[in-house]
């Protein structure tokens, strides 16, 4: 600070206090004065957004909401056959909405086509590659199971409102458009209209929320419809058990044919679900883009290689193929008799426990390999990377609702089957696994891509501690580095960051300019190839653990202690609020950990 007693005489004074720089490094140009009294204050920190677009934001989001929340309502009507409110009036809402979204898309890839030839900002992290062809897959299938329901009108029609045949069809429609759109545009950062395209993005950031909801909702009614039936074999005769049948009251012709579309349905209905959801993300990111001002630092491109990953990839594929037996053998044991049904749910806890262990193992010994491994964090702003922490911790919570539900259960049960005791180990692996692999996710998203050139590096480290987006030229950093003290050498000059504190000071030079201690060995190429087997097994077995509960594999139903314990209502709703989060958790999982792949 300039002025008072015992402070340098000159900035090259304050530079000799801060290092003993060698000669033939140049003084940094002083800090500037103390404003005089009455003087204009300097410009203070830019602000992110003005105030006029920050109440955009705080509007549109409402509007989501109210949108959100009445569509739940009309949901919840249907659901419990609540009077005036029939299968057709929840139908053409959603069908509005989908109206609604498909005329702004129109408008908005209408009005980039004509400014084509203007350069945009474009947010690099967001809508990847593989992203973008995940959600086209689980689209494609949506759009066959458009084709089924239309199938299924066409052969109920006598007794079908016409909006069921609408529905389908218009779902179609939106479901391409918004795959061309995504494909398009999800990189895009928009800074013009800003106001109408946050109600534009939101509104189909609800929408999509809402027919996600609807395909819960219609996929959790027929899985409960089968599990009260065959829920008496395992001894529970004190249940009642009432069907939820929303089946129409005539004949399809062809009977053989329409029950065949009957039951496709509902096996098409998980890939809906993530198309859903997946597509309501990445919009929730473009939303968050907008108006928002980019670093001008350079973006390594992932290259995603598949050499070296021979034992995570044996591991994992064997898990798939252990998965798709175990739910073949579960799917035809259950409710059969309560000895096969008993059996089925003991094969499935000793196959759950033993795939939750490896996982278990493979997420511990990847946080410690990064543990030892001190690198430098990317810190910078990335909506993407925060919203995807953010859903793993989030969905995550459904898992652990049903697992302290069960281990609740066990320790209050007045008499407990024999599987039981297999539930418990169960539960709990549930917990500690999804716990370490969230860790695990997470500090490697935020960790540096494998190959970052030390400019990168030094780049981020010199404006991690500036409150705005400096920008350096990367090329000027390629001969400098950074000072012990967190000063940065610019073109022979030793400049002190400005507005960092001492303890932020230490915080970057710790996690960007230390050395790296590694064990002997995890050096070389050993790292990345023990990082890259660990993700390639999780990935895989993720993978696995999504498709028994997705395909009705599902012994939170099908044991029945907890319906003992609980109540059979307010279990049943406790497992089909969690459920969906469980099983997306599972698909985001995989999804974060093929992004961290790339990077390693």
């Amino acid at each position: 600070m300039p002025g008072g007693p015992g402070a340098p005489s000159s900035p090259a004074a304050s530079a000799g206090s801060f290092l003993d720089a060698p000669s033939g490094i140049a003084a940094c140009p002083p800090p500037p004065l103390p404003l005089a009294r009455g003087s204009p204050p300097a410009s203070g920190p830019r602000r992110g957004a003005s105030v006029p677009q920050k109440l955009a934001e705080t509007l549109s989001s409402q509007y989501g909401l109210n949108v959100f929340v009445a569509g739940l309502l009309f949901l919840l009507a249907w659901a419990v056959h609540a009077a005036g409110v029939g299968k057709s009036d929840l139908l053409c809402v959603l069908t509005a909405l989908m109206l609604l979204q498909l005329l702004w898309m129109l408008w908005y890839v209408g009005r980039s086509y004509v400014q084509r030839r203007l350069i945009r900002p474009k947010d690099t992290h967001a809508g990847a590659r593989w992203l973008r062809g995940s959600i086209t897959l689980f689209a494609f299938i949506t759009v066959i199971l458009g084709c089924l329901k239309v199938a299924y009108f066409i052969g109920f029609s006598a007794c079908l409102s016409a909006t069921e045949g609408v529905f389908p069809v218009t779902h179609a429609v939106h479901t391409l458009l918004q795959v061309y759109f995504l494909w398009g545009h999800a990189k895009d950062i928009i800074l013009s209209f800003k106001t109408l395209e946050r109600f534009g993005v939101i509104h189909s950031v609800f929408t999509n929320l809402l027919l996600w909801a609807n395909s819960v909702l219609n996929e959790s009614k027929h899985q409960l419809n089968e599990h009260k039936e065959r829920l008496i074999t395992l001894g529970f005769g004190n249940i009642t058990i009432v069907l939820d049948d929303h089946t129409p009251q005539c004949n399809c012709t062809p009977p053989a044919l329409c029950s065949a579309l009957s039951h496709g349905i509902y096996y098409l209905y998980p890939f809906n679900i993530e198309y859903q959801i997946l597509a309501s993300t990445m919009l929730y990111v473009l939303w968050k883009n907008i108006g928002r001002r980019v670093d001008n630092s350079r973006h390594q491109k992932m290259q995603c290689r598949f050499d070296g990953v021979l034992v995570g990839s044996v591991l994992g594929l064997t898990v798939l193929a252990a998965t798709i037996t175990v739910v073949v053998v579960y799917m035809i044991h259950i409710g059969r008799s309560k000895s096969k049904s008993e059996s089925a749910l003991i094969l499935f806890y000793l196959y759950a426990i033993t795939v939750l262990l490896l996982m278990g193992a493979a997420g511990l010994v990847g946080t410690w390999i990064y543990r030892v491994d001190e690198k430098s964090l990317d810190e910078s702003k990335n909506p993407a990377r925060k919203l995807d922490a953010d859903l793993l911790v989030a969905t995550a919570s459904g898992s652990w609702l049903l697992s302290w539900g069960s281990i609740l259960a066990i320790a209050c049960a007045e008499t407990r089957p024999p599987y039981t005791w297999y539930n418990l180990p169960y539960s709990v692996l549930v917990i500690v696994e999804k716990y370490v692999q969230n860790l695990f996710i997470i500090e490697s998203v935020h960790r540096e891509p494998e190959g970052v050139p030390e400019d990168v590096r030094t780049l981020r480290v010199v404006t991690v501690c500036s409150g705005e987006a400096a920008v350096l030229a990367a090329s000027s950093l390629g001969s400098q580095g950074l000072a012990r003290d967190g000063s940065s050498t610019v073109n022979g000059n030793l400049c002190p960051q400005q507005g960092c504190g001492k303890e932020d000071q230490e915080a970057v030079w710790e996690g960007a300019a230390g050395a790296v201690r590694c064990p002997d060995f995890l050096q070389g190429g050993v790292k990345r190839r023990l990082l890259r087997n660990i993700t390639a097994f999780l990935f895989l077995c993720n993978i696995s653990l999504w498709i028994p509960p997705a395909f009705g594999c599902r012994p939170e139903y099908d044991n029945g202690l907890e319906e003992i314990v609980f109540g059979f209502e307010p279990w049943i709703i406790v497992v089909n609020l969690a459920m969906p989060f469980s099983i997306f958790y599972r698909m985001h999982a995989a999804a974060a950990l093929f992004e961290v792949y790339c990077k390693i």
